[in-house]
């Protein structure tokens, strides 16, 4: 199942299939590590929504919510 990142819930994990967006702000997140084939977990999320934190390639980064609605990912489901 295909989910924005700014849809996920606190512990759900997921495989970043696409970024979109464009220009500065595409380019900020792949400099970030944000890019397809990541590994992302989400760990905290503020009490509005913004900004996000999350778990990829070994380390902790937080997002805009504007920045996590670019990042389209496929739900890893426990087993």
């Amino acid at each position: 199942m295909l989910k924005r990142l700014d849809e996920f819930k606190i512990g759900e994990t997921g495989l970043i299939k696409k970024v979109e967006g464009e220009g500065r702000l595409r380019r900020r997140l792949f400099d970030m590590g944000v890019t397809p084939g990541a590994t992302v977990y989400l760990r905290k999320k503020a009490p509005l929504g913004d900004p996000l934190e999350v778990t990829i390639r070994g380390y902790e980064l937080t997002l805009r919510k504007s920045e996590a609605c670019l990042v389209v990912l496929e739900v890893k489901e426990d087993n």
